[in-house]
């Protein structure tokens, strides 16, 4: 028997078992915000948008946007949209205008649905029907109702959203992910952390990024709590964490460390000994220092979790969780470096390294392709595995170790340099807060390594004394030629640092290519 995969499975499971249960706790305050909701009430409300868009004449296949950061409504979008065989487009609310009509455009958005506090970024755009998402213009769109809305879909390879890239190296591009793809990354990322009704969510990763990494479709089939965070604050992460019960959370390594900011301020301020809890913390988008993974272990006693992948993938090819026994390296620096790797292979995950040095992966979660962008899918997909763009090996445990990105490798003097690495060795030093390597013009060497940094608290270090830091520990050419301090970094909403744009004033007269 062949029953067709759809999204909306996993909401129909929350709403049948677990209807009368807190299914989300949406943002206190906010214009459009519904409180706390039942699964009972999501499921009604994502039936009612399927029946509002019948009734607007929006046809199976349409897309529609949506910018807005974490909300409920978003989550109610996800199945109301995409459990419905409309398409969604879920776009980074913190992009200027250009960018966002460009991304509308380019999908053939004729819905847009936008946040109150996003309208000035979308003046630009032109679309056929636009809600501001205030709980008044939207209003009908997102009204419970009892009526039917359509069988889910039978081709479970039909697209079920369009999520742009993060825009790291040049423009965007439309990934289209079907019902397939992410209904087996959120069954094998849900089995592999463990998620279950017992889970309170914490919603610290953008649902835009490539639909929140799959976490809302998992924890609506096990009927979890989803608790609605809008903006990153260190101080509210720990104390949603507390109030909530908080047991799981994601985000890239810039949360990670914001939250051990203020934790840190807290212990100096009342004598705290750390945060306690029963918290599963799952880290990736960006390679993470092992001295954040210590401090997370030892400060906050939260479990680390690292996880590898990319929006093409679904996102999660794979895992890195310490086992319950067997595993106990001889020191805490050891079970960093262990646990900072990529991890092993997802179940159904096939990775390889092809003699560049580069990563390809093979996996149903993989994405069909790009968007009215065919030469760049059968770049991305030649000879049957997907194309990462990343750099890594495989360590003699067979545990994927992720080096740099492919564009972002230093080459100085014939020797290949991995930024990461020298980040890694940056991040050591106690008064770094942030370190991007990047590979800048050089007269002999052709490109050498220059550090940027953001110092704690902006103390005030001299870059001699973080080169010799990174000569103590590193070959010297891996080592940075200078160093140059920041107030802050180029990153994307998802704490990415965005290479291309901290690489192109040095380059702005050179050949060096940086798309």
């Amino acid at each position: 028997m062949h029953v067709p995969m759809n999204v909306r499975n996993f909401l129909d499971r929350g709403f049948t078992y677990f209807a009368d249960r807190v299914a989300i706790v949406d943002e206190p305050g906010e214009p459009g915000g519904l409180g706390s909701i039942t699964y009972r009430e999501l499921g009604q409300r994502a039936r009612g948008m399927a029946v509002e868009l019948d009734r607007m004449g929006i046809d199976r296949g349409e897309r529609i946007a949506i910018v807005s950061p974490n909300a409920a409504r978003f989550l109610i979008a996800l199945f109301g949209v995409s459990g419905y065989e409309r398409v969604l487009v879920p776009i980074n609310y913190r992009l200027g205008q250009e960018e966002i009509a460009y991304i509308i455009e380019h999908s053939g958005a004729s819905v847009l649905l936008v946040d109150p506090q996003c309208q000035h970024q979308c003046a630009r755009t032109s679309v056929k029907h636009r809600f501001v998402l205030d709980g008044v213009e939207d209003e009908a769109l997102f009204a419970p109702s009892d009526d039917a809305a359509g069988a889910p879909t039978r081709d479970e390879d039909s697209t079920v959203s369009i999520n742009y890239t993060s825009g790291t190296t040049a423009r965007p591009k439309g990934v289209e992910l079907t019902h397939r793809n992410l209904w087996i990354n959120a069954m094998t990322f849900g089995w592999h952390l463990g998620v279950s009704e017992a889970d309170v969510y914490l919603h610290t990763l953008p649902m835009f990024h490539c639909n929140g990494w799959g976490m809302p479709y998992a924890l609506a089939a096990m009927g979890a709590r989803q608790v609605v965070l809008r903006k990153i604050d260190g101080d509210e992460i720990l104390d949603r964490v507390r109030r909530e019960g908080v047991t799981l959370l994601c985000g890239a390594p810039a949360v990670v460390n914001t939250i051990l900011d203020a934790s840190t301020r807290r212990n100096e301020h009342d004598g705290a000994t750390g945060e306690t809890g029963n918290v599963r913390i799952v880290v990736a988008g960006a390679p993470t220092p092992t001295r954040t993974v210590e401090r997370v272990e030892s400060e906050l006693r939260w479990e680390y979790i690292q996880a590898y992948g990319l929006t093409e993938t679904s996102p999660i090819l794979t895992i890195n969780r310490a086992p319950r026994s067997s595993w106990e390296p001889s020191t805490s620096d050891e079970r960093s470096r262990r646990l900072a790797r990529a991890g092993v292979p997802c179940v159904g995950v096939d990775i390889a390294i092809d003699p560049s040095g580069e990563v390809l992966a093979r996996a149903n979660q993989v994405f069909t392709g790009y968007w009215s962008q065919s030469e760049e899918t059968a770049q991305a997909l030649e000879g049957g595995w997907f194309h990462t763009g990343d750099v890594g090996y495989l360590d003699d445990d067979r545990v994927l170790v992720i080096t740099d990105r492919r564009k972002d490798v230093i080459i100085t003097g014939g020797e290949n340099v991995s930024a990461t690495e020298v980040e890694d060795c940056l991040y050591q030093h106690p008064d770094v807060a942030e370190a991007a390597v990047i590979g800048v013009p050089h007269d002999r060497w052709g490109e050498t390594v220059k550090a940027l940094v953001v110092t704690k608290n902006g103390v005030d270090v001299s870059p001699a004394a973080l080169i010799e830091h990174c000569r103590a520990h590193l070959a010297h050419f891996k080592c940075p030629t200078s160093v140059e301090f920041r107030s802050a970094l180029e990153r994307t909403a998802t704490g990415k640092l965005q290479k291309y744009k901290l690489r192109a004033p040095y380059w702005a007269d050179g050949a060096q290519q940086m798309l």
